[in-house]
């Protein structure tokens, strides 16, 4: 817990310097690829998703620690050989879970949420789940396991691996020569998140592509065919964990609605997006049919609310920061107790973005909640002992977040509906 916190220190900075370059560099190209509320939407899904990781919220049915005691034919040293092993398998492991996901029905709705943006950049990359409890496929490091690659070893290099997948999500690398042949570039994986029905499903593999290759799942990007990027069932909101949970929604929806008892348990293990007979025409959900004419997520009710959005997230960012720095002065449970504040927080300003009166509501929970914290530790979690006044700052920063809540909810909401009604009756 406390050793992930420090290397989300150390790595947050440097995929915020690179998403800020990539921003300016395409605005300095005429090819923006990162519009300001999508982007804000991306870093906050990586921001829960990296609190519910360091928090360690989730189960491992069979950990690999267990595995390995049981099946290890050898006992490898923490060799340079005995890492660049581990971190094959991790990619093998990664390129079968990835595809499974795009497979199966209660897999997608882990890894919805990783598509979900109408657009490709490096922020979409921070979405991240925070909807998987259960890590289901441990099983497929049994070939490290085997040949006795130490669990050490695989901690280190997951998490190198993870990272290691940033870099091509964006739209302005197009080829990298003959390392295209070896790598996951940016053009296989622009094809991978593409919704165009050449791309779907293909290009699974996280750092070497001969693993599509291999087992038949490769596409080459095409210069006739420009990838649209997002998923067919859109998300349409900019939260986060409502986008997370979407496709299970769903699922549990239309198995409590199925007549049949063998759908009623079949809808989970069908093909990704499979719905029982007629549903689609009893109980139709929105999809997209025509990816080259679609109205994508957008609307902004103000530069006002974008400009807030960008504040709330940078806050929420440093309050984070905090709290992986500083786990072992929190301690158990409070620990947990500000996490459960900052999935409050960005589920509060991210509704707030999708311009939900229901988000002063939730602004003034996270309120209630964040000032009796301050009255019942005495200040911000300890924070004062490391920057004195801080707390104050906090205060003053939850009033003005709930009042600026209730201008949006009651006044430039209003505003904006206005506005945009009289320009449909122009147009």
């Amino acid at each position: 817990m406390e050793e992930y916190g420090k290397i989300l220190v150390f790595v947050m900075p440097i995929f915020l310097i690179l998403i800020i370059i990539e921003k300016i560099y395409g605005h300095y190209k005429g090819e923006d690829s990162s519009p300001n509320m999508d982007s804000v939407s991306s870093v906050s899904s990586g921001m829960v998703n990296s609190v519910k990781d360091v928090l360690g919220i989730s189960i491992t049915l069979i950990s690999y620690d267990w595995i390995v005691s049981k099946i290890a034919l050898f006992q490898l040293d923490a060799t340079f050989l005995t890492y660049l092993i581990g971190f094959i398998v991790i990619d093998f492991y990664g390129y079968w879970s990835h595809r499974l996901s795009h497979q199966i029905n209660f897999l997608w709705n882990k890894h919805a949420i990783h598509h979900s943006s109408e657009e490709f950049n490096l922020a979409c990359a921070l979405r991240q789940t925070v909807s998987s409890f259960v890590n289901l496929f441990t099983f497929l490091l049994i070939p490290a396991a085997v040949i006795g690659v130490p669990a050490k070893v695989i901690a280190i290099t997951i998490p190198i691996h993870l990272f290691l997948q940033f870099w091509y999500h964006t739209k302005h690398i197009k080829k990298i020569g003959f390392l295209e042949n070896i790598l996951v570039s940016p053009s296989h994986h622009r094809v991978h998140h593409a919704i165009n029905p050449e791309y779907m499903d293909k290009n699974h593999s996280q750092i070497f592509i001969f693993w599509d290759k291999l087992f038949g799942t490769f596409q080459e990007e095409l210069d006739a065919v420009p990838p649209v990027y997002g998923i067919t069932r859109p998300a349409r909101t900019w939260n986060p964990i409502r986008i997370n949970f979407q496709h299970l929604g769903l699922l549990i929806t239309d198995a409590w609605r199925a007549e049949k008892w063998q759908d009623k348990f079949m809808i989970w293990f069908k093909p990704t997006g499979w719905r029982p007979e007629n549903f689609e025409t009893k109980y139709p959900v929105a999809k997209i049919t025509d990816v080259y004419n679609f109205e994508k997520y957008g609307f902004q009710y103000s530069k006002k609310l974008m400009y807030w959005s960008i504040f709330q997230a940078a806050f929420t960012l440093l309050l984070i920061t905090y709290m992986y720095n500083s786990i072992a002065v929190i301690g158990l449970p409070n620990v947990f107790i500000y996490g459960a504040f900052i999935f409050l927080s960005v589920y509060s300003y991210t509704e707030l973005m999708d311009a939900r009166k229901i988000s002063l509501a939730w602004e003034s929970l996270r309120f209630v909640f964040g000032i009796g914290l301050i009255i019942y530790f005495g200040d911000w979690f300890g924070i004062d002992a490391s920057f004195p006044f801080a707390t104050s700052i906090i205060i003053g920063y939850l009033i003005l977040s709930l009042f600026i809540t209730l201008y949006f909810t009651t006044t430039n909401f209003q505003k904006s509906k206005v506005l945009q009604t009289q320009t449909q009756k122009i147009l």
